[in-house]
Order: C-alpha cells, then sequence, then structure tokens
C-alpha cells in the first residue's frame, strides 16, 4: 500500500501498444536504482509492477504494462511522452502513514476546473484547487475528508455537489505534476476506502451511509 505522499516526480518517454498490455515507459532518476522487476510503484496513483528496469539508462528508467482494466479507469494510456507523473513506492510495514490508505487502485478519472494562486505574486503562495468529481464517487467525498488525485493524498476543503475545493500548500504545488497541468485535465481519482467499507458495513445493516456518519466515525 502506499499513502499518497509522493516521492518523487518523473518524466513518460514512450506509451508503446503490444499485442498484450499497453507498455510505458518512465524516466525515474532518483526510484530506478530502487526497483527490482516485479516491485509495486504508484505512478499518478496507479500501482503498477516495475519491469524492465534500466538504472544504467541515461535517464535510469523502468517500464510498466497497463492492463485493459488500467486503461478504462486511467489516466495513463492518454499521457504523452513528455508528460510529468508523481511516483511513490509503497511503504515498508512499520512506517508511519503520514498521508493515508491509498492501495492504488484508481476509482475513475476527475476533471481539473482550476488551480489558483491564493497570494498572486507571491513565490510560496499557496493554491486552491477546485474539481469535478465523477457523480457516482461524489457521496464519498466529505469535508475535512481524504482523498486522492493523482496519487496525491489531500484533504477536503469544502464540497458543493460533485465540486470539490482543495487547498495545495507550496511543497505540494512544486513537488508533484500539479504545477504542470491545466483546465480540463484528467486526474486518477481514488475516494477513501474506509468509506466504502463503511458504506458496506451500512448497506448490510440497513442503515444509509451519509456526511454526519462519516464525520462522526472519523472518516
Amino acid at each position: 500500500m502506499f499513502t499518497g505522499l509522493i516521492e518523487t516526480t518523473g518524466t513518460l518517454l514512450a506509451i508503446t501498444p503490444t499485442s498484450g498490455a499497453t507498455r510505458i515507459t518512465i524516466a525515474a532518476p532518483t526510484i530506478a536504482r530502487r526497483l527490482n522487476t516485479g516491485d509495486s510503484v504508484s505512478v499518478s496513483g496507479v500501482c503498477l509492477t516495475a519491469l524492465s528496469i534500466e538504472p544504467g539508462a541515461f535517464p535510469p528508467r523502468f517500464s510498466a504494462d497497463l492492463a485493459a482494466e488500467t486503461i478504462a479507469r486511467t489516466t495513463l494510456s492518454h499521457l504523452r511522452p513528455g508528460s510529468v507523473v508523481n511516483l511513490e513506492l509503497p511503504t515498508p510495514a512499520g512506517s508511519p502513514l503520514g498521508g493515508h490508505v491509498v492501495q492504488g487502485h484508481v476509482d475513475g478519472t476527475a476533471t481539473l476546473l482550476s488551480l489558483d494562486p491564493i497570494h498572486p505574486g507571491s513565490g510560496a503562495t499557496d493554491w486552491r484547487l477546485r474539481l469535478a468529481v465523477p457523480e457516482n464517487l461524489s457521496s464519498y467525498v466529505v469535508e475535512k475528508g481524504s482523498i486522492t488525485i493523482d496519487g496525491i493524498s489531500l484533504t477536503v476543503a469544502s464540497v458543493l455537489g460533485n465540486e470539490v475545493e482543495i487547498a495545495i500548500i507550496p511543497h505540494t504545488y512544486a513537488a508533484t505534476n500539479l504545477h504542470t497541468l491545466g483546465p480540463g485535465a484528467a486526474l486518477n481519482f481514488d475516494v477513501d476506502v474506509l468509506a466504502k467499507y463503511a458504506e458496506r458495513q451500512q448497506s448490510e445493516n440497513g442503515f444509509t451511509l451519509t456526511e454526519q456518519y462519516l464525520i462522526a466515525n472519523g472518516y
């Protein structure tokens, strides 16, 4: 599992359709040397299996195959060479969970509506991210709850229907792919898995999952 604390970014070098799965190749100088074939790695929030690792190449790189489900659910097959992706390695057992539980099993895609500086002209401004989430997933999103956008663990500032606002600190803006994106960009979107389990438990016991229930129970 992951925690949504992005370790570094990489650059998409190639996307290659094959007779089976589609293969992507990513330049990842800071983590390629730490990967072994078969390791899990989060690529913009998608849990993939590292293959064809080339730590001695310039730049160091690894590849991963996209299954049909991954192509249907995520943005990865729509990226182009040069696209910046967020990278995170799995969290070792016993390590602090700085973000929240992120499985890397993307629920769907959200659309970036705007990303505006709170203090324009300041070199260290925070930002306000506004996005539209899929209607069928909006019930899992609550104010002050956790969601994952392109692999980044974020806290919801406000919710209005299926539109969500998130406060972005300067570090997150600079250290992730957010600074490369513009309005209309598609983003890999994960809801908090604990919210989905809570809904399942509620439905099996004849209750209805509400925002008030989630807040009261720490979700």
